[in-house]
């Protein structure tokens, strides 16, 4: 009897410890540009390698761009790949850069349970830095979307055009 049971339990072990490695197997994405965690803390700040590679989020209030208005494009500042265009962005009040579109196929999405909820995660689509969170409360006369985005893991880059007006 105690056999059987020992049998048993080695056996349910063994099947939930498979079951755990094939979810991390199938939560790894590839992206085009790939690095060691150590070439990334050598090429991001700490907040930047926080928020892009460890998916922290930075404090409201606490981005230059949260309320720069100029006209440009916002790049990841992990890879340099343009994300968000300047004439998508606007305030929400909440603290963070916000826009109401992406450049389609520069983000990717992920769903994201850390806060005992599902929301929408954000990752650049070039190297897989998170980027923040979209939800469903952004302006209704656009696409309704606001795509909530840590300053941090942004680079603003300026609209050439608008130094020679």
């Amino acid at each position: 009897m105690k056999k059987n049971l020992l049998l048993v339990f080695a056996a349910v072990l063994l099947s939930c410890n498979g079951i755990a490695q094939k979810d991390d197997t199938e939560k790894k994405e590839s992206f085009p540009i790939t690095k060691t965690e150590a070439e990334w803390k050598e090429l991001l700040t700490d907040d930047q390698y926080y928020v892009l590679r460890k998916a922290g989020t930075e404090r409201p209030f606490s981005s230059p761009l949260n309320k720069n208005y100029d006209k440009g494009v916002y790049h990841c500042a992990a890879c340099d790949t343009p994300l968000f265009k300047s004439e998508h962005k606007f305030d929400s009040g909440t603290g963070w850069p916000s826009f109401d579109q992406e450049i389609e196929g520069n983000v990717a999405f992920s769903t994201d349970y850390k806060i005992g909820y599902a929301r929408t995660e954000e990752h650049c689509a070039t190297c897989g830095g998170h980027l923040g969170h979209v939800f469903n409360d952004g302006p209704r006369a656009t696409t309704g979307k606001r795509h909530c985005i840590n300053g941090v893991a942004l680079k603003f880059v300026p609209d050439a055009t608008e130094k020679d007006e």
